[in-house]
């Protein structure tokens, strides 16, 4: 064995602004434990149910609240301001020295752009490949007080006009955190603030998302499939007496609450069973009798045992649909939801309904549409041993990345 095939000691940083951002590295860490990695998981005591326990030292670690994360994305305003930003600094640099890792992975904890550069530490970032510099699709309007005020061709026309404006206070301040370590600007892409890292590992599938670009600057490293390990509800194994089969609903930590009671409603006349978790909300003060509820439920299961999700277009219950080789009934209101919805339906294994747009009908509409199509499910189901695949090689895509970034810095002068 060389000295590079020894296990590494990996730093792995969850921002739990939403429950994604957590899922990712705990997969990932799940994925790669059984290599012998050292690994430690620091990550926001509000998912510590989730965390604590595993093959990893734990850290606690500070995240904004989600109802922040949220609220900032719903007026389209900077989610992290300067001293924020510098907080995160001194805590990862707290964790880094402390723990002393050859490699630090990072899920939208954007201040590891600094803190690892300062620790010296090869820093990969998880990033969708839709946030990267190197991808070809453009940005999407969000669900933003423009979007409720304006009919949509107007304000789809003023985003796209003025977003290279508006995106720059999203930008200044990593850009002026940088400046004060001692760091270049970055410039007011977005997309480069986001996922400034010495590589990146993307939990996409090439197929749907492509890069352009030299390929040493990410990796594929396969879909970083996650679901809780919790006891199944009461209701878990009940027969399904529903013509069209059931229906999994889940809105995750992003998603809108006050949507649940709308999307039971418009499902409570179709002859489906639903199974919807609340993410940990509280329930709808009415559920039809065609409803279970739950807090959390394990999303690939829940996916097996469906015909249709409805979700808010997030990349990780996407993928647990594809993954079960159903469409996907996405109601969308961030950016990340619309762009990782948009190649999905471009292969016709989902659509994509606005949150500002929304109605009983419309929902129930979409829905008994691919329910009733037969396109959709196969569009999902051609899709669905790539996800597979690229699912189960994602240690060995890791470790093969993981161990050139940390031998090229090795290697480096700069580490002499």
């Amino acid at each position: 064995m060389t000295s590079t095939a020894r296990p590494l000691r990996i730093a792995l940083f969850c921002e739990a602004v939403t429950l994604a951002h957590v899922a990712r590295p705990l997969a990932l860490a799940r994925a790669i434990a059984p290599a012998g990695h050292q690994l430690m998981l620091a990550c926001d005591p509000r998912y510590a149910t989730f965390t604590a326990e595993g093959p990893w030292q734990h850290e606690s670690l500070h995240s904004i609240p989600s109802a922040q994360f949220n609220d900032a994305l719903a007026r389209g305003t900077p989610v992290y301001d300067e001293a924020t930003l510098q907080r995160y600094v001194d805590e990862d640099l707290r964790l880094l020295r402390a723990f002393q890792p050859d490699l630090v992975v990072g899920d939208f904890r954007l201040s590891l752009s600094v803190s690892a550069r300062l620790a010296g530490v090869p820093y990969m970032a998880i990033a969708n490949a839709y946030w990267t510099p190197q991808y070809a699709g453009g940005y999407a309007l969000p669900v933003i007080p423009l979007s409720r005020a304006l009919p949509l061709p107007l304000a789809s026309a003023l985003f796209h006009t003025f977003r290279p404006l508006a995106f720059i206070p999203h930008c200044q301040p990593m850009n002026r955190l940088r400046a004060r370590h001692g760091l270049a600007s970055l410039g007011n892409n977005l997309r480069r603030v986001y996922t400034d890292a010495d590589h990146l590992l993307i939990p996409d599938l090439a197929e749907l998302f492509p890069l352009s670009g030299p390929a040493d600057t990410h990796t594929y490293v396969g879909p970083l499939m996650w679901a809780p390990s919790l006891p199944a509800p009461d209701w878990w194994d009940e027969a399904v007496q529903a013509p069209l089969g059931s229906v999994y609903v889940t809105l995750g930590s992003s998603g809108h609450v006050g949507l649940l009671p709308m999307i039971l409603e418009a499902l409570q006349d179709l002859p489906v069973r639903v199974i919807a978790s609340t993410a940990g909300t509280p329930a709808p003060a009415r559920v039809p009798a065609n409803a279970r509820l739950a807090a959390y439920l394990p999303g690939d299961e829940a996916a097996r045992r469906s015909r249709l999700m409805i979700s808010n277009g997030g990349s990780l219950g996407t993928q647990q649909a594809l993954a079960a080789g159903i469409p996907t009934l996405a109601l969308a209101s961030n950016m990340d939801q619309f762009l990782n919805m948009a190649p999905l339906e471009a292969a016709g294994a989902g659509l994509t309904l606005r949150a500002d747009r929304l109605s009983v009908a419309r929902i129930r509409d979409a829905a008994e549409q691919l329910l009733r199509s037969t396109a959709a499910p196969a569009a999902a189901s051609r899709l669905q041993p790539q996800l597979l695949t690229a699912a189960a090689g994602v240690a060995q895509a890791f470790d093969a990345a993981a161990r050139r970034l940390v031998q090229s810095r090795r290697d480096s002068p700069a580490r002499s």
